[in-house]
């Protein structure tokens, strides 16, 4: 049985609104992964200034504490974590056995109209250095965004057999 399910991708991709939706209808615990930012990536970010690699480790490390602590205690877990690059997912799911990454993908246009549309301190102007940064995963769920959020709901469960 998968004990997490990683929504990833660039910011403004739905990952959070996907994932409080999906840990609603699967009964799972949901943990967003901008809650483990330090105050000075936040600040940086908020400044339009992109993280990088050494700003994000100590986060990682957070977030993979923070799962591994939920599946100690029989919790499953949906995380919203952009989750960019290789590396990034292998930290994040270091001795963490059968974790699903899914991959909401969508266009930059797309994404960077809901960006605008939206309060966050992610700045719409960080969206290239989001898709710069991106390796996209060879073995992950791919969700087209396009769809509704209970479209995307049902068909993560689906291909993850969970409904």
């Amino acid at each position: 049985m998968v004990p997490v399910i990683t929504l990833m991708g660039v910011s403004g991709c739905g990952k959070t609104t996907v994932g409080i939706a999906l840990s609603e209808y699967l009964g799972w615990k949901f943990i967003e992964s901008d809650d483990y930012h330090s105050d000075d990536d936040i600040r940086k970010m908020s400044a339009g200034i992109p993280l990088t690699d050494q700003d994000r480790w100590p986060w990682l490390a957070k977030l993979n504490h923070a799962l591994l602590g939920a599946i100690s205690k029989g919790e499953k877990v949906v995380l919203a974590c952009s989750a960019l690059k290789r590396s990034y997912r292998e930290m994040l799911y270091a001795s963490i056995k059968n974790g699903v990454y899914v991959y909401l993908k969508g266009s930059y246009s797309l994404i960077q109209k809901r960006m605008l549309a939206r309060e966050h301190f992610m700045k719409a102007g960080l969206l290239q250095s989001q898709f710069d940064a991106l390796e996209e995963p060879k073995d992950a769920v791919v969700i087209d965004i396009r769809s509704s959020v209970s479209t995307i709901v049902e068909q993560i469960a689906k291909t993850l057999q969970l409904d």
